[in-house]
């Protein structure tokens, strides 16, 4: 049975974690009416409110129960918002709320501050003992991959990095990105021109529609790939890539300016938090697709390749030696750059 009318739950939720998860749903168990209010400022915010909107709406949508607002302050920095800004805030609560509020719920660190009690003081106050779930926005933004576990899984892709790994053929993308999945214990995105080219027979025969196709479903597999991946996910290969392969195998000119002009839009699209360029340095393989005349020109494809994404403005590392090497670098850049150690996996 419902304890109370009227409830209301606030915070930033700057990033929302499974604390603030349980106490939702602790709190919309006690109530029949139960309002969650984002505080919000474009200052101090980390992730915008948006995100954070869509986060609750999406984890509370089974609640009949549940309705999300929102109250922007023009604090700077949270030990900025000082009692001006409490006050201005519970004012714009209960306005858009519209009618009493009985119970207020908030977190244990609050207890004997009595600042919800001078807020609310026609409110019950309902505390939540943090210890239950022990860790707060602040410890996630510090380290946010260190307490990855902490944050529900509809969370998770907001924070994911994505590494792409290109190249020109035979430079073992395909191997690295599935090996180092398996080893961050995540997803990887393979290349989708593999399977169109098989459908061709040979990489010659590829016509427009594949090419197109190729750039389009990578991309759409990358978007998919992210919403269930564990801290980082890679990716084989890109539409500058297929733009590049494209230069030699569509002669026909309108069909190659519309095939830039997909590849510009996509690579526009970008957010990679490391690109790796993949050095001709290690055998050639012929795995029954690939350009024999690309092998024996390698050195002017590859400037070719690079030529094309320096044009597109895209920053890359370039990573040469043999295959242990590249491994090893690779894992080292993972964990300087994008802060995922392998002991947190």
């Amino acid at each position: 049975m419902d304890n109370y009318n009227i409830g209301f739950y606030g915070g930033s939720f700057d990033p929302l974690h499974k604390g603030h998860l349980n106490n939702i749903y602790k709190a919309s168990s006690m109530c029949k009416k139960l309002y969650i209010m984002i505080s919000y400022a474009e200052k101090r915010d980390h992730v915008p409110m948006e995100i954070r909107y869509r986060w609750i709406l999406n984890l509370t949508k089974h609640l009949d129960n549940v309705e999300i607002i929102t109250v922007e302050d023009e604090a700077a920095t949270k030990d900025g918002y000082d009692d001006s800004y409490w006050k201005k805030g519970a004012q714009e609560v209960k306005k858009k709320i519209g009618q009493k509020i009985d119970v207020v719920f908030c977190g244990s660190d609050y207890e004997n501050t009595n600042i919800f009690e001078d807020l609310y003081p026609e409110s019950e106050i309902y505390y939540f003992d943090r210890k239950i779930i022990p860790i707060s926005s602040t410890l996630i933004r510090e380290d946010t991959f260190k307490y990855w576990d902490y944050l529900p899984n509809f969370v998770k892709s907001y924070f994911v990095k994505k590494v792409l790994i290109v190249g020109i053929q035979s430079t073992g993308k395909s191997t690295l990105v599935e090996n180092l999945a398996n080893l961050y214990n995540t997803n990887f995105v393979r290349e989708i021109g593999r399977d169109r080219c098989e459908e061709a027979g040979l990489e010659e025969f590829m016509n427009f529609e594949d090419l197109a196709y190729n750039m389009i479903c990578q991309k759409r597999e990358e978007l998919e790939a992210i919403k269930t991946s564990n801290r980082i996910l890679f990716v084989d290969t890109d539409a500058l890539v297929t733009q590049f392969y494209a230069d030699f195998l569509i002669n026909d000119e309108s069909q190659e300016e519309k095939l830039e002009n997909l590849s510009s839009a996509i690579t526009n699209m970008h957010d990679f938090d490391l690109i790796i360029y993949l050095e001709p340095t290690v055998a050639f393989v012929q795995d029954g697709t690939r350009n024999e005349h690309m092998f024996e020109n390698f050195e002017e494809y590859n400037n070719n390749l690079k030529k094309l994404f320096e044009k597109n403005d895209v920053n890359y590392i370039s990573l040469g030696g043999n295959y242990l090497e590249r491994y090893n670098k690779l894992i080292e850049l993972i964990e300087n750059r994008l802060g995922i150690k392998l002991s947190y996996i």
